[in-house]
């Protein structure tokens, strides 16, 4: 599975594959039409307590991903269900933050990326 990580504001593209919302928020001024989410992942994106702590701030992005990544593992069923929703093909990651580089999207890739699914769930 590839998995790459996306401005939802970017332009959609065909070699996008599904596209999945990582965030609690609708992104401001998009509509669901033009944003063409496949799956909208609010329930695995980080607590509402910690994406205010973090704030998109370099100096806690370790701190950030460390946090999120145990918050994820405590929630193993939002996890499966974003699995479930991702599928086999390539999956495109999308989140409405600015910041590209420090976000909750890039976490969660490369979460997903450390914890491949075991061979009987694929």
């Amino acid at each position: 599975m590839r998995i790459h990580v996306k401005r939802v504001y970017s332009k959609p593209s065909r070699s996008d594959g599904r596209r999945i919302l990582i965030d609690r928020l609708w992104p401001r001024g998009l509509s669901k039409a033009s944003a063409k989410v496949d799956f909208w992942a609010r329930s695995a994106a980080p607590s509402a307590a910690l994406r205010k702590w973090f704030g998109h701030d370099p100096a806690k992005w370790d701190e950030f991903q460390r946090r999120y990544h145990a918050e994820l593992d405590a929630h193993p069923t939002a996890v499966a269900e974003l699995r479930g929703a991702m599928g086999s093909g390539t999956v495109t990651i999308v989140f409405g933050a600015r910041e590209e580089r420090f976000n909750n999207a890039v976490a969660l890739a490369a979460y997903l990326r450390k914890r491949p699914l075991p061979a009987d769930e694929r």
